[in-house]
């Protein structure tokens, strides 16, 4: 199961919660802001890992986040099949900026 890190606030996770409608054997998404123990998960996880290196440089928070099921860490939604890559679909001004590999 792919855990999703994202919060309310940011529409480029409503765009994730839409893609994962019906898969939820697949895909288990979590609100960061809903209980301070995933904000705490989740602040170890962005602390912790390079992925978010080009996120930090930029200010950006770093969601959505996505950890596979074997520890992988990206921030890229065509990473776990949510997007095809190079699709303009889900891709913001931001996230051409911050070289999101999706976009």
């Amino acid at each position: 199961m792919v855990k999703i890190y994202g919060m309310p606030t940011c529409p480029y996770c409503d765009y994730v919660k839409e893609q994962i409608v019906g898969k939820e054997d697949q895909f288990q998404y979590i609100d960061i802001g809903s209980h301070i123990r995933y904000m705490g998960e989740f602040t170890r996880i962005r602390d912790n890992s390079p992925v978010f290196d080009k996120c930090k440089e930029t200010g950006d928070v770093g969601i959505p986040c996505f950890v596979l099921e074997d520890g992988t860490i990206s921030i890229d939604p065509a990473d776990v099949g949510l997007i095809e890559y190079g699709s303009p679909s889900a891709c913001s001004i931001d996230d051409h900026k911050s070289g999101r590999k999706g976009c």
